[in-house]
């Protein structure tokens, strides 16, 4: 399976809207620039997130976008799955099939097809928003302390 760009920048927008973010509104144009993405780009992208429930936006010099949840709520699986449909190694269909043909195909689905897609379904839901979003930190020296005064 190939991810299309809209579901690997959308990844890299939403680490970077939970990393940024820290409950306050962020531009599409401030994660663009960070993540080297088309702020055109990131609009669409963005519309299907927040059509999904996954952000909020705001309109206004204040405005732009923030997470709907807790990164900790937010399964790499669901972001994927909003951008990019189904997650699946293949479409293969196996109807309207006859004899061997079928058996062989049913064969391979059961024992190969189905147990990838299996693994690649849990993988993407045992991951985290919040996960990722703390590796980017570690791996850029970001610190996530909140200082009040």
């Amino acid at each position: 399976m190939k991810f299309s760009t809209k579901g690997r920048y959308g990844l890299r927008a939403m680490i970077d809207l939970a990393v940024y973010s820290n409950g306050e509104y962020v531009t599409l144009a401030s994660i663009a620039e960070r993540q080297g993405i088309s702020t055109n780009y990131l609009e669409q992208v963005f519309s299907a997130l927040r059509k999904s429930g996954l952000v909020k936006s705001a309109k206004g010099a204040q405005g732009g976008y923030v997470l709907s949840e807790s990164p900790s709520d937010i399964k790499v699986g669901r972001i994927l799955r909003v951008l990019e449909g189904p997650l699946s190694v293949t479409d293969e269909d196996d109807e309207n099939l006859a004899g061997n043909e079928s058996c062989i195909r049913n064969c391979i689905r059961i024992n190969v097809w189905e147990k990838m897609n299996n693994s690649l379904n849990e993988l993407v839901d045992s991951v985290t928003l919040e996960d990722l979003a703390e590796d980017y930190r570690k791996r850029n020296g970001i610190d996530n302390s909140m200082y009040y005064i």
